[in-house]
């Protein structure tokens, strides 16, 4: 029994350490994070985050009625569309730029949905809130790397910046990445319901 109670004294410091003590005040932390669900709920953004159902959507993205994407796409498994049509017959991998109003897509990455945990296709905010500060739901990354996400993703600078005649989430990269680091600072607060 002694040597159970000083394992846990000795381990006792180590545990302290990992309680972290938010640095940021709640509100700013629910304030941050209901700027970032602006952006996560966004079409441009929830129109590929579908989970497991693999069909990404064309809704309220102004080109006209709200439907299921075009061409029969399923990614399953792969997330690429290689089960159907991959993202690639139509979405472009380079760093072109963006300039022609409905032309294929260019990034400088190999087009595919995100990871099926990071669904948010009509996910209410409590809901995508819990998946985001959950590294078993949020693709294993810790805030800070949620924030290296958003700074590097060649996916989510084209969500920002899409191109002529094509809809944008509100802000810039720079601006959700600042909302999740002070989100993250505050302790990852969520909204209830």
């Amino acid at each position: 029994m002694r040597l159970v109670f000083a394992l846990m004294v000795a381990a006792a410091p180590a545990l302290a350490q990992e309680v972290v003590t938010p640095q940021i005040p709640r509100e700013e932390g629910l304030a941050a994070w209901d700027r970032i669900f602006e952006v996560t709920s966004h079409p441009r953004c929830t129109n590929c985050h579908v989970g497991d159902a693999g069909i990404p959507m064309w809704e309220a993205l102004g080109y006209g009625e709200e439907r299921v994407h075009g061409m029969g796409i399923v990614a399953d498994d792969s997330r690429i569309g290689a089960e159907s049509v991959p993202c690639r017959t139509c979405h472009v991998t380079s760093a072109r730029a963006n300039t022609v109003p409905h032309a294929p897509p260019h990034i400088d990455d190999a087009w595919r949905l995100p990871p099926i945990e990071l669904e948010w296709l009509d996910k209410s905010s409590a809901e995508v809130c819990a998946q985001m500060r959950d590294p078993e739901t949020n693709d294993g990354n810790t805030i800070a790397e949620l924030v290296e996400h958003l700074q590097t993703s060649a996916f989510v600078a084209w969500g920002f910046d899409p191109g002529a005649g094509r809809s944008a989430p509100t802000g810039t990269v720079e601006d959700i990445a600042r909302d999740v680091a002070l989100w993250g600072e505050a302790g990852t607060p969520c909204v209830e319901g």
